[in-house]
């Protein structure tokens, strides 16, 4: 389509819409892929499922994509193989012996400073936050709700605040392509104005101290403290005992065991990001990075166990076999993720949104239209970087054509991104803290919602404050 339409968002509203409906996200995502492309293939349903087979397959040809999905995979394989290392276990043993954690609130506070501990893509801090969170709220009868509202919300709103790793390596690409002299200089000025992301940490952090639960998180931690870890219809996408291999009595657990793994994945993303960038972190390749500093984690977790005679190199291929088919089905959805990304950006569903909105305000209050369009486009995609990419192009020169500092842009168009993924339904790390909570995942948005909502709200007093003050 040359010119995008009010037909262009049919698809993910499709998505959206039967996500909710049904619980049923793998039909959900397939249906919206299904209807965009027959959309493309003149309404005709065949053609159109033909090409959306071919279409879903091709994504796999990207390399950014086909890494991301071997992270995925490779990430199932670390935790199962810390798993079986004992290092979670060893890793709740200590704080419950140096008194860490001794009831449901420390156990929230923990999985918030993990976090922002484990700061180099969202995916890997809701999965690692969720395996050492989940036996202890489950212990201390918290919701599972919680646990993936507050792993949520301290993935992507911290990585975006972070210039040194894959999120700050993509964004300073797009400043880049969308002529900013210096993308450092402007990534940075951006951060403090990241409203949505600062609020969204801040009111987290005010739910795990306050205990403050708003309607269906209210029902849901009722409901565990009761004793019922799940609602009556749900239907959790990861069973947790999937990545969560039997005690093995040769090796004691340990925390080391866990926290040597993570620390050399942390340590190798900016190694990773220089090595690819020949010596420019900012032009280090983020999808590249990622999956190195993944198996550098995963070959130190090896190297432990072999040196503890605790496995075989026969042992350890099949934990690491295992964890990585626990998520597939992780793999899977991101995949179709992917390749509802790949249609909405064929028939401009994004670029619709934008050009829908970008004219009804006059100059003074385009910065907080920035953020809510923002947030339309990834609310409607399920992706925050397809909306960067989107954003970005337009915020940064209709900035400079208004003689505006582009700093305030930049962020608003970050923080519309993150709070549209962090909302929708088929937002792929929405979906991954489900997962990781091992909660339904219809559930997870229901409860979180609410939370997001006030948090996009200050975000919006707050851009429309600037956009006032620099206007």
């Amino acid at each position: 389509m040359t010119e995008p339409t009010w037909i262009s968002v049919l698809p993910p509203l499709l998505a959206i819409g039967l996500a909710i409906v049904t619980r049923q996200v793998y039909l959900s995502l397939a249906s919206g892929i299904w209807l965009g492309w027959t959309i493309l293939a003149g309404w005709n349903p065949i053609a159109g499922l033909g090409r959306a087979i071919d279409e879903t397959v091709r994504v796999l040809g990207n390399e950014s994509n086909a890494k991301v999905i071997l992270f995925t995979l490779v990430i199932g394989a670390l935790i199962a193989t810390v798993e079986a290392a004992g290092g979670v276990r060893g890793f709740v043993s200590w704080v419950e012996r140096k008194n860490f954690v001794t009831n449901g609130r420390r156990a929230q506070i923990l999985a918030y400073i993990v976090g922002f501990v484990i700061f180099i893509e969202s995916n890997i801090t809701v999965l690692v936050a969720g395996a050492i969170g989940r036996p202890l709220f489950d212990r201390f009868r918290v919701s599972r709700e919680k646990l993936a509202y507050i792993i949520d919300s301290t993935s992507a709103p911290i990585c975006i605040l972070i210039p040194l790793n894959a999120w700050g390596a993509y964004i300073l690409v797009l400043l880049g392509e969308s002529g900013v002299d210096n993308p450092l200089s402007v990534f940075v000025s951006s951060i403090p104005l990241n409203f949505y992301a600062i609020s969204a940490i801040i009111v987290t952090f005010v739910v795990v101290m306050s205990g403050l639960n708003l309607g269906p998180m209210k029902k849901a931690e009722q409901r565990t403290q009761g004793g019922e870890l799940l609602s009556p219809m749900a239907s959790p996408l990861l069973d947790p005992e999937v990545l969560s291999p039997p005690p093995n009595e040769k090796i004691e657990p340990r925390a080391r065991n866990m926290f040597l793994p993570i620390a050399a994945m942390v340590v190798m993303m900016p190694v990773a990001l220089f090595i690819t960038g020949d010596g420019d972190l900012s032009a280090g390749s983020g999808a590249t990075s990622v999956l190195w500093a993944v198996l550098t984690g995963l070959g130190v977790a090896w190297l432990l166990l072999l040196a503890q005679r605790a496995y075989t190199i026969d042992e350890l291929t099949r934990v690491g076999l295992k964890g990585a088919g626990g998520l597939m089905s992780l793999a899977l959805v991101l995949l179709l993720a992917l390749a509802l990304g790949s249609v909405a950006n064929q028939l401009g569903t994004g670029l619709y949104l934008a050009q829908a909105t970008g004219d009804l305000l006059p100059a003074v209050v385009f910065l907080p239209l920035v953020f809510i369009v923002g947030a339309g486009v990834a609310f409607s995609t399920g992706t925050s970087w397809g909306t960067f990419a989107i954003m970005i192009p337009i915020a940064v020169p209709a900035a400079q054509a208004l003689g505006l500092p582009p700093a305030p842009f930049v962020a608003a168009a970050l923080s519309g991104g993150i709070f549209g993924d962090h909302a929708s339904p088929i937002s792929d790390t929405t979906i991954i803290a489900s997962m990781a909570a091992a909660t339904d995942h219809i559930d997870h948005v229901r409860t979180q919602l609410p939370y997001a909502l006030i948090s996009g709200a200050i975000a919006t007093i707050a851009f429309a404050i600037t956009g006032a003050l620099i206007g």
